[in-house]
């Protein structure tokens, strides 16, 4: 699992109602081709001169899933006369769980120019592949609808506000974001077997990235000018094998960093390499959007064998032990250069030697530098040692490979404090329960094996300044290498307490209420504590920390950012209507709350001033009955 919050690890111990939908990474396969558009829909592929490009990325809110694999069958965009254009050239397997702090451009269509007021995402949960951790294990879960029917085809619909259309015209690209959140609109019950999760599909549609997450785009290479500093790809998202979802150009300069085929490149040495590999070959890169221009700024580039599952096949996960020169992983994605990526919930043994070549932050490292906890790509040969490729193990020869060490979050309670060091009571690592990493033979004795109550991190000059005992936070680093703690991790970031990433979430039960709060103004809105409806969500989390929202002293203000961007969404049946000011947002909900409709979500997330008793909240999602 890739998350990198510990929100969705609360909502799945506390068994509730989880919110959040965005379109971010993608896993599996490529589909094979779309049935013919449906009469009055017309394909960006059919568009002639009257046209401009329109970047639609996807990206996924923090949950508790460790994959949530659906078929993305069609995305159409309704114009303001009502005609409807479509935009996706095939099916489209995605894992909306995977990487949460990546936003992926999924497609690079040609639209006809002119105004669209929203978009339709058709999606197929016929052959969904959901699983959640249930006592620190991957566990199946089906998918179901509030009448406890299994979920097939369904249609989600988002309508944008008034004052913010999508307006595609020649020459500029536009951009529109959709974010399917997980977290806001899936019940998850642990209590079944499998698990079953309540769905309630929605998206919140932005015509600009609210969180700032990095941007991936990926596909094969269509040619290189090495003068311009650029390259033009045809975009293929999400591990798919065929199919042109558009072109991009993509820009670097003499600061982006190059892997191709295993070797390590900078600058304009790297684009000639991409150049020598020659066009079709797989690329992926890391980078950013200039919101002026729309000019895709690569800061990393992989291509070639780099790419996972291209020509060699990947598995993709964090160490849960280590004996010897075997890594433990489980619940990790396994791209096979064959036949694609998936989702294994047993157990992958990854076998590495003093061959294997180990890259760590872009530099080179050795096989005993990979220690528990740590996130990585390894490379080799993957075999199912049973027929259930989904559910069963995995080995993995890795011996003449290669392990690409990522840099990895970790959350905990602050014990102690001194210079240059923290003690952690440890909550997660990457997004997984500490109570599925086994830490055996990671101290230079066993008696200095990695305590997770007492969890030792070396912080170098980080500033410290801003912890305090037993609040949480998170560090991004490396675990120490294998053997030789302590120190336990090596910590290159630090996240205190006030910048953690927030949610506020509650729920009224199956028939809501239709007063939900006390206060219900332009600049802001205070739930009613009081109200009897309240149901069993009911918290406030700030990175690891759960506040029951019934036992604090007041209802939290909640209210807009100053500045920067934000996304609001008003969820009701068969529709939903996204807002990016929240004086608008609010008067959307003063029509909606007339007497007859009742509130039965809601859901925030921003940050959380304790001294105020206010969440900033950049994103809100609201369910109506």
């Amino acid at each position: 699992m890739n998350t990198l919050s510990r929100i969705g690890s609360a909502l799945a111990r506390l068994a509730v109602f989880s919110c959040a939908l965005a379109f971010t990474a993608c896993g599996g396969g490529g589909g094979g081709g779309n049935d013919p558009p449906a009469a009055g829909v017309q394909p960006a592929s059919s568009c002639t001169a009257d046209c401009g490009t329109v970047y639609i990325g996807l990206t996924d809110a923090d949950g508790d899933f460790l994959s949530y694999t659906v078929d993305v069958v069609s995305l159409k965009l309704k114009r303001a006369n009502g005609a409807m254009v479509e935009t996706l050239p095939a099916t489209t397997r995605v894992d909306f769980a995977q990487l949460v702090d990546l936003t992926e451009f999924f497609t690079a269509a040609t639209v006809p120019n002119g105004a669209y007021v929203a978009a339709t995402l058709r999606l197929d949960f016929t052959n969904a592949e959901i699983s959640v951790e249930k006592g620190g294990a991957p566990v199946a879960a089906n998918a179901v609808d509030a009448a406890g029917n299994a979920l097939g085809v369904v249609d989600v619909n988002v309508t944008l506000d008034n004052r913010h259309h999508l307006v595609v015209s020649p020459g500029l690209a536009s951009v529109f974001t959709l974010d399917f959140n997980l977290a806001a609109t899936n019940s998850v019950d642990l209590a079944t077997t499998p698990a079953t999760v309540t769905v309630t599909p929605a998206l919140v549609a932005s015509l600009e990235h609210v969180d700032q997450k990095e941007l991936r785009v990926r596909g094969p290479l269509v040619s290189v000018d090495t003068a311009a500093g650029t390259y033009v790809i045809d975009v293929r998202p999400c591990n798919m094998r065929d199919k042109r979802y558009g072109q991009l150009t993509v820009h670097t300069d003499a600061d982006t960093t190059f892997e191709i085929n295993g070797t390590n490149y900078t600058g304009s040495a790297g684009l000639d390499a991409l150049s020598a590999a020659g066009a079709g070959t797989l690329t992926t890169a890391f980078g950013t959007l200039t919101k002026s221009t729309r000019q895709f700024d690569a800061q990393s580039v992989r291509a070639g064998t780099s790419v996972s599952g291209a020509g060699i096949d990947t598995v993709i996960g964090q160490v849960l032990g280590r004996s010897g020169d075997v890594l433990k992983v489980r619940g990790a994605t396994v791209n096979r250069n064959r036949d694609g990526a998936r989702f294994a919930r047993g157990t992958v043994l990854v076998t590495i030697g003093p061959d294997t070549k180990v890259l760590k932050g872009g530099a080179e490292a050795t096989p005993g530098d990979i220690s528990v906890g740590q996130s990585i790509e390894a490379f080799g040969a993957a075999t199912p040692v049973n027929s259930s490729a989904m559910s069963g193990d995995w080995t993995m020869d890795a011996t003449a490979g290669r392990v690409r060490m990522h840099a990895t979050p970790i959350y905990g309670f602050v014990k102690a404090s001194s210079t240059g060091a923290l003690t952690l009571q440890l909550d997660s690592i990457a997004g997984r329960r500490v109570s599925a990493f086994s830490f055996a033979g990671t101290g230079a004795t066993a008696a200095q094996d990695a305590d997770p109550a007492n969890y030792e991190v070396t912080t170098g000059a980080l500033d410290l300044s801003g912890l305090n005992i037993g609040e949480p936070t998170k560090l991004v680093g490396y675990p120490t290498p294998f053997g030789a703690a302590p120190p336990d991790f090596d910590a290159r970031t630090l996240v205190d307490f006030p910048r953690l990433p927030a949610m506020l979430s509650m729920s009224w039960g199956l028939n809501g209420t239709k007063a939900p709060f006390t206060s219900q103004e332009p600049t802001g809105l205070v739930l009613d504590l009081a109200n009897t409806s309240i149901g069993r969500l009911h918290f406030l989390s700030i990175g690891p920390k759960v506040l029951d929202l019934k036992v604090l002293p007041a209802s939290p203000s909640i209210v807009p950012p100053s500045d920067g961007r934000t996304a609001y969404l008003v969820v009701m049946r068969g529709e939903s209507r996204s807002f990016q000011d929240f004086g608008d947002f609010v008067a959307e909900l003063g029509a909606r709350l007339d007497g007859d409709t009742a509130m039965v979500g809601f859901t925030a997330t921003g940050s959380y001033d304790g001294a105020s008793n206010v969440v900033t909240a950049r994103s809100i999602v609201v369910i109506l009955k």
